[in-house]
């Protein structure tokens, strides 16, 4: 089955909100073209279609782009703290969590090399903490916490409240995947 039905509707979306022919949307560390008509979403940086994850994101972001993104909240908030989160939150801190602990636990400086590669700032909390700006409008709070003589390393991501009114759970679970991978 796949993304089918969920291109269908995203596409619906952007062509009941009269979305320009043309889009381009900045993404991490690339920058897409959308073309509505066309329905294609290419890559910048290698000339390349979007992989259906992403697509999706951008189309779910830019839909709401056009209605009006929420101001931010600047109310940082943990994935478990969203509402109907129950039965996501083993795959997301799985695929999001796990893997930073895995790749800067035992070297949480390295974290800030990050900011070389994707847009971003450090921030405060944790061992180490910084803000990756995912899309205009919504940051990612990584911090991060050096083990100790108790306690293994650990890390979490934040979402500005603001984030669910642009993305559904599923969108946030794929969202953070993606900012773990890219780190």
């Amino acid at each position: 089955m796949g993304y089918e039905v969920a291109f269908k509707k995203a596409w619906d979306d952007l062509a009941n909100l009269k979305a320009p022919k043309n889009l381009s949307v900045k993404f991490l560390a690339d920058e897409y073209s959308v073309d509505t008509i066309a329905e294609k979403i290419i890559s910048l940086s290698c000339n390349a279609s979007a992989k259906d994850f992403v697509s999706i994101l951008i189309l779910h972001y830019l839909a709401q782009k056009l209605k009006g993104l929420p101001a931010l909240s600047s109310q940082w908030l943990t994935f478990r703290e969203f509402s109907g989160v129950e039965g996501y939150y083993e795959a997301y801190h799985k695929r999001s969590i796990e893997p930073i602990i895995r790749k800067y636990g035992n070297q949480v400086d390295a974290l800030k090399e990050v900011l070389n590669r994707l847009p971003g700032k450090l921030s405060e909390g944790g061992d180490i903490s910084i803000i990756i700006e995912a899309f205009m409008n919504v940051p990612v709070l990584i911090k991060l916490w050096k083990p100790d003589e108790e306690f293994g390393p650990d890390a979490n991501m934040y979402f500005d409240a603001s984030i669910k009114n642009i993305f559904c759970t599923e969108d946030i679970v794929v969202l953070a995947q993606i900012v773990a991978s890219q780190l």
